[in-house]
């Protein structure tokens, strides 16, 4: 297995499968579309044959050279589409011998050694005339306060918009829980940090989504106690909220707030994954009770291994809420008797987690969920970062659904952080899971 690092417009992605370039002379860097081609070259020298074996979503053209020398059947007309990518020479592809390079698929950059030792020369993936050009970032001098949707999928670095057949954003909204458009109010906000110790993942800005107001201390609009409301009353997506497994769970939703984002994704891309952190005022003494605040990505066709369309869960399929086993930033000292204080919130309280608030308080500092309003039961709590990836078919076009919502009441409120959207393209299988991740900043 070949790996890689890919930098796109969006991201860092795997690549794996050495790909002749018959046509072009170069050697593409991308993986096999689909996920599971082989190609290699003939001859060992010049353009030469290539192989492909079909894969999950696609299928790598056989091309044949004279003793490694010719391009052979991959000479192709202005409208012909000989390696069935879906792009012509009038399209722009660049090499219609590799299903791998044309103007849908994302630059790749290879910077280890393969399987024989060497680095494989660069080539220009996308066909935009550059050999693998730097990934641009498109959030810098956002507002906290900005409004326009496209600029909230820009926060989480989806940069690209998809023009004609080419990969990126095809649409955005902002919505309430079901998908119902809502316009940008204090529940969404574009911010460069989440206090002095949390830091943005990927570019200069993440998305703030909040059951109350997505604003720091200090900000116009930020809240000033454990509850602000946005948006009281509210429908949940089918089979939601998600109730953790021997705990109380509520039914009704309020404050809900979201950004819904249909997708086209790269030719060449097998997966993709993103970053988010949560934080709750219902931590630690609603933990397992009817005051269950959640987060979701909703994903439409959903994939394999989803849970009812939603992505983001832990191991034993606790959704993204103060049930999650990744709830680990928190203040072991304000709350050193889990017990008592998950049993302040009714119950029934789980094991005391060990190690308990292994983060610690460092992350709660200066974004408002610090013990800012002095009160014993609100000292909060956080995951640490995150990281969701799941599959993707070549060129599918998705949506996804970031939302968060208060459950059973409107207070303690709860916001989640979303950043660092990757595209992933590799000759493995992308399986859907959630996992922490350190911190690279």
């Amino acid at each position: 297995m070949r790996r890689a690092r890919l930098l796109g417009l969006l991201g860092i992605v795997a690549i794996s499968g050495a790909v002749g370039a018959a046509c072009g002379g170069a050697d593409s860097e991308s993986s096999g579309t689909g996920g599971e081609g082989d190609t290699s070259n003939a001859g060992g020298s010049g353009p030469g044959a290539t192989t492909g074996n079909p894969g999950a979503g696609g299928f790598n053209p056989v091309t044949t050279g004279a003793g490694g020398t010719s391009p052979g059947d991959c000479m192709s007309g202005d409208t012909e589409d000989k390696d069935k990518d879906g792009f012509t020479k009038a399209d722009g592809d660049c090499n219609d011998c590799d299903a791998n390079v044309n103007p849908g698929a994302i630059e790749v950059v290879i910077t280890e050694p393969q399987g024989d030792g060497g680095v494989p020369p660069p080539a220009d993936e996308d066909c935009d005339g550059m050999i693998d050009n730097p990934a641009p970032t498109c959030d810098d001098g956002l507002n906290f306060d900005d409004t326009d949707p496209k600029n909230g999928a820009r926060a989480i670095d989806l940069c690209q918009e998809a023009v004609g057949k080419k990969w990126g954003v095809m649409e955005a909204s902002y919505v309430r829980a079901d998908g119902t458009p809502m316009p940008a109010n204090l529940a969404v906000g574009i911010l460069d940090g989440f206090g002095p110790n949390v830091n943005v993942q990927l570019g200069k800005r993440m998305l703030a989504l909040s059951s109350g107001y997505a604003r720091l201390p200090g900000q116009a609009g930020a809240c000033t106690n454990n509850g602000c409301s946005t948006n009281p009353g509210g429908t949940p997506p089918p089979n939601f909220p998600q109730v953790v497994p021997g705990c109380n769970g509520g039914t009704n939703i309020n404050d809900d707030a979201g950004l819904d984002i249909k997708v086209r994704a790269p030719t060449n891309a097998t997966g993709y994954n993103f970053k988010f952190k949560f934080y709750s005022f219902e931590f630690a003494e609603y933990v397992c009770t009817l005051f269950n605040d959640q987060f979701i990505a909703l994903v439409t066709p959903p994939p394999m291994g989803a849970n009812n369309g939603n992505i983001v869960f832990d191991s034993m399929n606790n959704p993204v809420s103060v049930n999650i086993a990744f709830f680990d930033v928190c203040d072991p000292v304000a709350n050193n008797d889990f017990g008592s204080v998950c049993s302040f919130g009714g119950g029934p309280c789980p094991p005391m987690p060990n190690p308990y608030c292994p983060s610690g308080p460092a992350e709660l500092v200066g974004n408002g969920f610090d013990d800012a309003f002095g009160s014993f039961f609100e000292d909060a709590g956080g995951t640490s970062w995150l990281q969701t990836t799941a599959p993707i078919d070549p060129g599918a076009e998705f949506n996804i659904r970031f939302a968060i919502w208060d459950v059973g009441d409107t207070i303690y409120d709860s916001t989640v952080l979303v950043d660092g959207f990757e595209w992933i393209a590799n000759g493995g299988t992308v399986n859907v899971g959630t996992d922490p991740i350190p911190d690279p900043k």
